[in-house]
């Protein structure tokens, strides 16, 4: 097993992130699931040496790899069959306790270098039911009690397939004591939940205090210390509340469970995972640097442009549906009343623990892939990787729990397959060597991709998309500098609604404001008469500065001059010449920073 290879090159990777600060690892289902035999000896596979000597845009590497799909041993693992079971196929030996006992070392092992492990559990569906499938557990036990059924007495399947239905009492014990058991048992330090929205909020209020209540002394766990998050999305037969009060984002303000805050996704990147992929959006060009498809006129790319600063804005500021943001038209608002184009509250927490904020996930694109297509065509790979990183830099130093999908880090591409479930190893490569990002190994499978292969065989075929190993490594140096910096202080890790509220401004608001800038201070206890408590022993106040335009830019901010501000010390040293170039005129209350650039200010304390 990788974890228990202490020097493999994925180990001294993740070594490399605990140092720096990363504090969880994310680990996709690992419960026992369909859709990958246990028994190796029936697996099958692709010869990798053959589809590397393909071109870049060929539809030949999918199809190999669509050809052995069902027999491979890849899968994501969103079918699940046993939940209390860890899955035979990651170990040595599927038969007796060996899957046990290897899950336990993975977890201390991950443990030992300084990594706490979060557990995705899929408790919203199952892969079978009826009395006859070989996967049909719960339906053989009790037929019709643990799904949940339509007035035609059908099973709903809106989650996938086979939806559980936690509304039952015996739906939510089974849930509860399971997260128990993996606690216990196996000490896993978190749990995020597939589509969470489609789980009971009394059940998962349950799951939290029951979690909460183990100890030490007598469970060998510190359940105060686990954290549970999940997917919050409100759609299918429980939207709105239909079968009882779900988990969705709105209804999980004040319970400290946390939700994936889609706001900050789309407008950083543009659009949504299942809009044109063209869509603009704050970091990728929008009004500043268009692609060609058209979003509007430019008076309507503007305005889309400091929509999406709100947006992110609030975001920064823990997602808190209290906080109070001059928008860009000028009005004072709180989150709750500033809303996304389809609608919905931009703020819907009550305390940063609730927001999980992020660019990218298992379940799109990866962050260079979203940037590669959104970007135009013509741009440089030295921009793209700047783009990438000051995305990545929104999410770390933003209030909240930071999320990054593994391998932004390093640019990993998937060759711009936007639903990577089934794509086999050889499209969900990760190259801890740092040799290669994995970009342009084929045409993504058809499947979930046709639609978008004339946008993306172009593309994959251009070479100068694709990063050297030099670009890898500057992304990843970047990344560790910023996961520092937000560990450097605990105003970036503000933990309470009133903190965020009392500390956090923002400057460059209003209808005047400058385009793609975004300026965020965090104000500490200046001295001991001052009312706030004092946090940070090292700084009284941190300014940043996020500038997604083209260009440098200098813009006077007359509340932040005559401060003692200079470059945060990490950045003094940074490999980024154009962030080393970064600078404050105190007098006047000047910044100017390099293009696409994230630069820290901090003010020392004497």
């Amino acid at each position: 097993m990788e974890t228990v290879m202490q020097d493999s090159a994925g180990i001294r990777h993740l070594r490399k992130l605990s140092a720096a600060g990363l504090t969880h690892v994310h680990l996709l289902p690992s419960f026992h699931f369909a859709s990958v035999d246990d028994n190796k000896s029936n697996w099958k596979f692709v010869d990798e040496a053959q589809l590397a000597k393909l071109p870049p845009g060929s539809d030949e590497q999918q199809a190999a790899i669509v050809s052995i799909q069902q027999e491979d041993p890849y899968n994501w693992g969103y079918d699940p069959v046993l939940w209390g079971v860890p899955k035979g196929s990651y170990a040595s030996n599927p038969d007796g306790p060996s899957r046990i006992i290897e899950y336990r070392q993975m977890v201390q092992a991950l443990n030992r270098i300084g990594l706490r492990v979060v557990m995705d559990v899929v408790y919203n569906h199952l892969d079978s039911s009826g009395p006859f499938g070989v996967s049909s557990v719960l339906d053989k036990i009790v037929p019709g009690y643990y799904l949940r059924r339509n007035v035609n007495g059908q099973i709903e399947n809106s989650a996938a397939m086979n939806n559980t239905a936690s509304e039952h009492f015996m739906v939510d014990r089974l849930i509860v004591d399971d997260l128990l058991n993996w606690a216990i048992n196996y000490k896993v330090d978190g749990f995020r939940f597939d589509l969470m929205g489609h789980i009971m909020k009394s059940t998962m209020i349950r799951a939290k205090s029951a979690i909460r209540s183990l100890t030490r002394d007598v469970h060998g766990v510190d359940g105060s210390k686990i954290y549970l998050y999940g997917e919050g999305w409100d759609f299918g037969e429980v939207a709105q509340n239909k079968r009882g009060i779900n988990a969705s984002q709105i209804n999980m303000s004040g319970t400290g469970i946390g939700s994936f805050n889609d706001r900050i996704r789309d407008s950083v990147n543009g659009g949504n995972p299942f809009g044109n992929p063209l869509q603009q959006g704050f970091s990728t060009g929008l009004f500043l640097e268009p692609n060609g498809y058209y979003q509007g006129n430019e008076a309507d790319t503007r305005r889309e442009l400091a929509t999406y600063a709100d947006h992110i804005q609030i975001g920064l500021a823990g997602n808190l549906k209290d906080y109070v943001l001059r928008t860009h038209t000028g009005e004072a608002k709180k989150g709750s009343d500033i809303y996304t184009f389809d609608g919905s509250p931009v703020g819907y927490t009550s305390s940063p623990v609730e927001t999980i904020n992020y660019v990218s996930a298992h379940d799109n694109e990866t962050l260079f892939d979203i940037v590669s297509i959104k970007t135009p065509i013509g741009l440089s790979i030295d921009e793209k990787c700047r783009i990438n990183h000051l995305a990545s830099s929104m999410i770390a130093l933003s209030q909240g729990i930071p999320f990054f999908h593994a391998g932004d880090e390093i640019l990993r591409s998937k060759s711009l397959d936007r639903d990577s479930y089934n794509s086999g190893d050889w499209f969900n490569k990760l190259d801890f060597t740092y040799e290669t990002n994995n970009w342009g190994v084929g045409l993504p499978p058809r499947d979930k991709n046709e639609e978008n292969w004339h946008l993306i065989k172009p593309r994959l075929e251009n070479p100068s998309f694709r990063p050297l190993k030099n670009h890898i490594l500057s992304v990843f140096d970047n990344f560790v500098d910023i996961l520092k910096i937000r560990y450097s202080s605990p105003l970036f890790r503000l933990s309470t609604a009133s903190d965020i509220e009392q500390r956090v401004r923002f400057h460059n608001t209003g209808p005047s404001m400058v385009p793609g800038v975004i300026v965020m201070s965090i104000k500490d206890a200046q001295n001991e008469k001052c009312e706030m408590a004092q946090l940070d022993k090292n700084f009284s106040y941190v300014v940043t500065i996020f500038n997604v335009c083209p260009h440098e830019v200098s813009i006077e901010i007359h509340d932040l001059a005559s401060l003692g501000l200079e470059l945060h010390p990490i950045q003094v040293n940074s490999s980024d010449a154009l962030v080393r170039q970064s600078a404050y005129e105190a007098s006047k209350g000047r910044f100017t920073v390099s293009r696409r650039t994230t630069a820290v200010f901090v003010q020392p304390r004497c």
